[in-house]
């Protein structure tokens, strides 16, 4: 297979190409499909949220749900993950629970964070999650060192960096896969090509046929997948995990899939694009993969009645307590950073209780910064 062919496994009408099934139990292909509507029932939400005033800021994700529950299926607890800020999936793959998400959006005291992050940027190292970075690629070269030195260390596990289409523009997509390539680093670039760096559409992007294509001026397969074929994510993103594993290098996956939504809760698409995310619609990844599980006889109404009743009580009683959560208190700024306090930074913060008290009361008419 090409790096211009397209690998998938579910049709449209929700029917598996012979032959092309990844050997996967029941209870794995209904833990993916709960996983995907999760995401999607808590980007609504989110977002929902955004809109009504009551957090800053959301990225929502809706369309790639495929690209991040079946990429991360497909990868061990031991492998080191560096996400991009639109993979909520990956966290809630990966067991981080929801209420540290929904916290980190409202910046309150149960942020791990303590509201000094940007939200939806989470960092779970026990999960091993790297922290999530704004500027564009820049984690990508980060996942190629970390990958490198699990080759030196003989380590059980590998890397992977998720990184939309224009990513593969940034300085750090070429060092990332010149360094991996040469190196013969264990790590698999993940590329979510969902149409859109913002408003500049991938024709304006680059001038390659693929994006999957690059990978061979670096010395590795490139692949590309129907992102919105949430089996054919996984099949793809198993033998390149499989392959970085036995020492075989690094692999460029391009993930096709379609923002739905706005780059974020601070963009308006319909400024820039057209009724292009209407074509998309039919080639919903959780719709799909829900006629999948029909004709295979593992799946209902009943059941899809009872999950969606079942995730969003979930989520709405994470948003409860998030808005109950105070906000985190001045004395954080000090104690939060240092295991120890030094003494110059121990005479401001005395300085600062003495001045401003211990109350923390945000501007309510603060503009937020993107």
């Amino acid at each position: 297979m090409s790096s211009t062919d397209m690998l998938q496994v579910i049709s449209k009408n929700g029917k598996a190409k012979r032959g092309a099934e990844p050997n996967l139990p029941k209870k794995t292909l209904l833990a993916m499909y709960e996983a995907m509507m999760q995401t999607r029932l808590l980007d609504e939400r989110m977002i929902n949220l955004q809109r009504q005033g009551r957090i800053g800021f959301y990225v929502p994700s809706t369309g790639e749900e495929a690209a991040q529950v079946g990429s991360c299926m497909a990868l061990d607890d031991t492998d080191w993950l560096f996400p991009s800020y639109r993979v909520p999936g990956l966290f809630l793959m990966r067991g981080v629970d929801i209420q540290h998400l929904v916290a980190n959006c409202f910046g309150n005291e149960a942020d791990l964070c303590k509201g000094r992050q940007m939200p939806v940027h989470y960092a779970f190292a026990e999960h091993k999650l790297v922290s999530i970075s704004s500027p564009i690629g820049t984690h990508i070269i980060h996942a190629t060192g970390l990958a490198m030195a699990q080759k030196l260390k003989k380590d059980k596990g590998i890397s992977a960096v998720y990184f939309g289409d224009g990513g593969t523009s940034s300085n750090d997509f070429h060092s990332g896969l010149n360094f991996a390539g040469v190196a013969k680093a264990p790590v698999l670039f993940i590329c979510t090509n969902n149409q859109w760096a913002i408003s500049v559409p991938i024709e304006k992007q680059t001038a390659s046929e693929t994006i999957a294509i690059k990978g061979e001026a670096y010395g590795m397969p490139g692949v590309r997948v129907d992102g919105n074929d949430v089996l054919a994510v996984y099949d793809a993103c198993k033998k390149a995990a499989d392959r970085a594993r036995k020492g075989d290098g690094p692999t460029l996956i391009e993930l096709m899939t379609y923002r739905r939504g706005p780059h974020s809760s601070s963009d308006d698409p319909t400024r820039y694009r057209g009724n292009q995310a209407d074509e998309w619609l039919d080639r919903d990844p959780i719709l799909r993969f829900r006629k999948y599980l029909e004709v295979a006889d593992m799946w209902s109404e009943k059941q899809e009645t009872e999950l969606i009743e079942r995730l969003k009580a979930g989520i709405n009683a994470e948003v409860k307590k998030g808005e109950a959560a105070g906000q985190p208190s001045l004395e954080t700024m000090f104690t939060d950073v240092y295991a120890n306090v030094p003494p110059h930074l121990r005479e401001q913060y005395e300085n600062l209780v003495r001045d401003e008290g211990t109350g923390h009361e945000p501007d309510p008419d603060a503009a937020f910064p993107l």
